[in-house]
């Protein structure tokens, strides 16, 4: 990169770069006229570019490099360094004050636009996937939990707010949203995904693209692709599978996240598919991605991914590092970006390029790439976006910010029990709150910024602000845990109350506390084996329930927590995956019945871990095998043993199946029709249904549209979800449900690996989850 000599920079005070006056003559470049089209633009201003500029456009800094992240102090000379070779984006999700990001952002920025030659600026990045990772701005509840809610127009708004606050600080690229899939729930990064279905998850990241890209900040979508199911649920481990299921199962979100949405970019994954690895593949990132998706924008690797390709996959020297090999891989894929946590192997593109071993070309592609998504952002228009601190103070974490993440976190529990309506609680009930995530440090999902589980508000703190009883605090056991010392102490709370609350589950941790190997069950890098309750709190849950007394058992966890004795035995149960910062209210005004609980399972619930995976589209043949001997194997009251033979004890279908979800009215189901019978793979047709709510509360139902193929050329899934909507219903009243569904969507990727529609019968059930089909209409596909 060419630089210009810093003049700007040594004081502490610089010139506002918000907004660059772009006049458009003769004597302006091209590449700086706004009003000039894009790829104009672009072929413009790579025809002026050096090598080194191109190279420092395929490589990402950190904001560290010229602040002091423990004193605050701003260093020159190592902005001017990181920026001759980092130039193209930077990070700067760290847990330092609002107003030092802001400031060093805008350093950065004005560093770039007026002591460079060329003047590009930077994408200016931080986490996102549930919240603006900085200090204090708005923490929404996890992935895996607002997925639950099944409201796309919630997650569109959240995106939006969250686009506000990173705006505000001159942030303008989120890493967020995941299109990965919960199909292995032994993997850390459950809580990081919108489920287990392709089609709810695109549907989920679709809306976060559009409301994040509506404010102006980029999103970018990973982790592309075929992530989420590593070989014995370890992070970044292998993952088994062929082209159709990689094309049928794993890729459909992203398409709809990125292509439909029209993300300015995608982030590469850690893992290899079919003993390829993602940063490396051909195939998915420029034969699929760009040659048939037509995707025109950029991939970044995730961080210290491409050192991976020597360290972890032995394809080249790993100690030192192949830097050539590692980019002789990545760039001719399509991995056009590095991003940092490694050993910045792209460095090496000038003397691969020298040499002749890399193809100018494919720099050249890459780099397009880059600028293409920056000037369709308006980043040269609008280089800096920060405010003062005081509009800052206004605009992250304000009023309707802290509302809404109330709202999504009630719209997203999960309501799997409710024996003799134990629940909604009596207001004026005394309450015995039992277990160690009843209070204490938040239990949020992983991805905030460290010191974040010190604020918000607790189960403790919502029930006992709600609550016009008497709340009786015991925290019957640590969570991490193996002592049953303090249960007795938890007992005689229960037995003095009139019901007893028991909150149990998993636990993560900031980012800082979660990379240092603190104890956590859940988080990147944290799997498990089991998906039982850890250490005491199994035994805390049965000693309460052997009180007698009615107990609500509520999991908060970023996954599926398999306890069927629990289950069978609770008063009632709640799932709340990882909350939000206004968790402990949301809970409180479900538990009391200010709200009706709306929240859908998007992940299945099995009852062990042994019977995994339990996702509801199991390929035709999958499940139980029948025949005439007992699928199912129980233990009966007499200890007398019935042998199944899928399995011998235990069942291979889910305890709660994907899409359930039960609330305190109830909802008839009837006269499902669709506004076709017949149809070409060109139309979309309408299915409708009448929804009456026949219980004495209003409330909200998931109305869900699944699809049978009943008879294709290769092994489906038995069922398909095509379509949802989520309807406000009052008691005693019925709406006419319509909800679209496309035939192009019911293609199969036939023998030939082609998509085709293929003529034939689908039946399309409607119905309150995957299990439970309340109605069918028949489609003929001609």
């Amino acid at each position: 990169m060419r630089l210009i000599q810093l003049t700007t920079l040594a004081a502490t005070a610089v010139s506002t770069v918000h907004a660059v006056a772009l006049p458009s003559d003769a004597s302006t470049p091209l590449y700086k006229q706004a009003s000039a089209p894009v790829e104009s633009r672009v072929a413009d201003l790579l025809s002026r570019m050096t090598l080194a500029d191109k190279t420092a456009q395929l490589i990402q800094g950190d904001i560290e490099n010229w602040l002091n992240v423990t004193s605050g102090a701003f260093n020159a000379s190592g902005l001017a360094d990181s920026m001759s070779l980092k130039a193209s984006q930077f990070y700067v999700g760290k847990a330092v004050p609002q107003s030092w990001i802001a400031e060093n952002v805008q350093r950065a920025q004005e560093y770039l636009v007026h002591n460079t030659t060329l003047g590009i600026p930077a994408y200016v990045q931080s986490e996102a996937i549930h919240g603006f990772l900085v200090v204090n701005a708005t923490i929404f509840n996890s992935p895996i939990a607002y997925a639950c809610a099944w409201n796309p127009a919630l997650v569109e708004k959240m995106a939006g707010i969250i686009a506000r606050e990173a705006r505000a600080l001159g942030v303008n690229q989120l890493f967020a949203p995941l299109a990965d899939l919960a199909r292995e729930l032994r993997y850390g990064r459950v809580e990081e995904t919108y489920g287990e279905d392709p089609h709810l998850t695109g549907e989920i990241a679709y809306s976060y693209v559009v409301g994040l890209q509506a404010g102006n900040v980029s999103a970018m979508v990973k982790h592309f692709a075929g992530f989420s199911a590593p070989e014995q649920g370890l992070n970044t481990g292998p993952v088994h599978g062929g082209e159709r299921e990689l094309r049928t199962t794993w890729l459909p979100p992203f398409k709809r996240a990125i292509i439909d949405a029209g993300a300015y970019s995608v982030m590469s994954a850690y893992h290899s598919y079919d003993g390829i690895p993602a940063i490396a593949d051909y195939h998915t990132l420029t034969e699929i991605l760009r040659n048939e998706w037509g995707y025109k924008y950029f991939v970044v690797s995730d961080a210290g991914a491409t050192d991976r390709l020597c360290a972890a996959f032995h394809m080249c020297r790993a100690k030192p590092i192949d830097s050539a090999a590692v980019t002789m891989y990545a760039l001719p894929a399509g991995n056009d970006v590095e991003m940092g946590g490694g050993s910045f192997n792209f460095k090496t593109i000038p003397d691969l390029v020298g040499n002749g071993t890399l193809d100018l070309s494919i720099v050249d592609e890459a780099v397009r790439r880059v600028l293409r998504a920056k000037f369709a952002q308006g980043l040269f228009e609008e280089p800096y976006t920060g405010v003062s601190a005081k509009e800052a103070e206004k605009l992250i974490n304000a009023d309707d910010a802290v509302q809404l993440a109330r709202q999504l976190d009630a719209e997203s529990i999960v309501l799997l029990e409710n024996r003799n309506n134990t629940l909604p609680l009596r207001r004026d009930a005394n309450i015995a709150l039992i277990g160690p995530m009843a209070s204490g440090p938040m239990n949020y999902g992983d991805y905030v910024v460290s010191g974040s589980m010190l604020r918000g508000v607790t189960p403790l703190a919502g029930i006992t602000a709600a609550s016009k009883g008497h709340v009786t605090y015991t925290q019957g056991c640590d969570r991490w845990s193996t002592s049953t010392a303090s249960i007795p102490a938890a007992v005689a709370a229960a037995k003095a109350a009139d019901v007893a609350v028991v909150i149990v589950g998993t636990w993560s941790r900031d980012q800082n506390e979660l990379w240092s190997g603190l104890n956590a069950t859940s988080g990147e890098h944290v799997d498990v084996q089991s998906l039982k309750l850890f250490g005491a709190m199994g035994p805390l849950v049965r000693a309460v329930l052997d009180v007698g007394k009615p107990t609500v058992v509520v999991f908060s966890s970023g996954k599926p927590v398999a306890e069927p004795e629990i289950a069978a035995r609770a008063s009632a149960l709640v799932q709340q995956f990882y909350p939000g910062e206004q968790g402990g209210h949301a809970l409180a005004d479900v538990l009391f019945g200010d709200v009706n609980p709306s929240g859908r399972l998007s992940v299945s619930v099995p009852q062990d871990i042994g019977a995994g995976p339990v996702f509801y589209d199991y390929l035709n043949s999958g499940r139980a095998a029948g025949g005439t001997v007992p699928d199912v194997g129980v233990v009966g009251n007499d200890s007398e043993v019935v042998f199944g033979h899928s399995y011998v004890l235990g069942t291979p279908e889910a305890m709660y199946e994907f899409g359930f979800g039960r609330s305190y009215t109830t909802f008839n189901y009837s006269g499902v029709r669709l506004d076709r019978t017949t149809a070409g793979a060109g139309d979309t047709v309408s299915v409708s249904v009448d929804v009456r709510n026949t219980g004495d509360r209003d409330g909200m139902e998931v109305v869900q549209v699944y699809v049978k193929d009943v008879i294709a050329s290769v092994a489906v899934p038995n069922i398909a979800l095509r379509g949802f909507k989520k309807v406000a219903i009052g008691k005693g009243e019925s709406v006419r449900v319509e909800i679209p569904i496309k035939v192009a969507d019911l293609g199969v990727w036939n023998v030939r690996m082609k998509y085709v529609v293929e003529p034939g019968e689908f039946v399309v059930f409607v119905g309150a989850s995957s299990r439970d089909l309340r109605g069918n209409a028949t489609l003929v596909v001609r």
